[in-house]
């Protein structure tokens, strides 16, 4: 049986623990509309995201050796009125999908938006992951997006939930950076990108262009919604037929490919390379 509240020393057994650990399951996540970010970087962008209106986190879990290391951080979160629940080594790690708990967990609130609010405005750089399935190229592909300053993330199809805690860990904070856009029907948000006026680069090994070419023809200058698929398989054959380029990195080495993070950080920082000297010059993005 679990042990009663004490409003000491919370173990693995504390009802609010038992609550919270179901969080590490996606259907967990989806049903009580929260999940973890475990890890002092994690639960530091968590607190700024919800200081600054963009999330919520509805508690923060820490041992007593995580507080004396980072004393901000319970700061922080008492100021934002976040509840400080303190545990024992051995109910932070129930908390934990890492073989080397940190002790802080903090429990958030859903981050994700519809395609829609996440497009709102003028976007110029969107990442669009088509089925991707592991969950640490997921958060690596975030963690590229906010690096290069793209508007949005959208993660389109039967793919990882980004809420995912390995997914959230590889993003290193950046899932509190820039809206994330599930969505199921990968047509719709291919004509939502269409309709904000973003051209789709379908990233591909037999694209009709190269990246340097893309690049000199001005053709990475415009506002583009980059499409990538699937670890193993790709982007599925009819949304590389839909976009408007099929776009490939060159290989000048003997590698036989790259992985798809290293792809995915080539393509958008080239976009956002191309993008920032088409404003340097004074031309408008079109």
């Amino acid at each position: 049986m679990p042990e009663p509240e004490t409003g000491l020393v919370c173990t693995e057994r504390t009802p609010r623990v038992v609550t919270a650990r179901k969080l590490l399951r996606r259907a967990g996540r989806e049903r009580a509309g929260r999940f973890l970010a475990e890890g002092s970087q994690a639960v530091d962008a968590a607190l700024a995201a919800a200081g600054d209106g963009g999330g919520r986190v509805y508690e923060l879990f820490a041992t007593a050796e995580a507080l004396g290391h980072h004393p901000g951080l319970e700061r922080t979160a008492r100021d934002l009125g976040v509840p400080v629940t303190l545990v024992t080594e051995r109910a932070a790690a129930a908390l934990s999908e890492t073989v080397t708990p940190q002790g802080l967990i903090a429990v958030c609130g859903l981050l994700h938006v519809s395609v829609e609010t996440a497009l709102a405005g003028t976007p110029t750089l969107v990442v669009m992951l088509v089925e991707a399935a592991d969950p640490g190229n997921v958060g690596a592909l975030i963690r590229v997006a906010d690096a290069a300053g793209a508007d949005a993330v959208i993660l389109a199809g039967d793919g990882c939930d980004p809420h995912n805690g390995k997914s959230v860990r590889a993003s290193a904070g950046s899932v509190f950076h820039l809206p994330l856009a599930p969505v199921r029907d990968v047509p719709s948000a291919l004509t939502e990108c269409r309709r904000r006026g973003l051209r789709l680069l379908a990233a591909t090994a037999g694209g009709e262009l190269d990246l340097d070419t893309a690049a000199e023809d001005g053709t990475l200058a415009a506002p583009s919604a980059w499409l990538f698929g699937n670890e193993a398989h790709g982007l599925p054959g009819d949304v590389t037929g839909a976009a408007d380029h099929r776009v490939s990195v060159p290989i000048h080495g003997r590698a036989e490919s790259l992985n798809l993070a290293t792809a995915a950080a080539v393509c958008v920082y080239a976009s956002a390379r191309a993008q920032r000297r088409e404003r340097g010059r004074g031309g408008a993005l079109s």
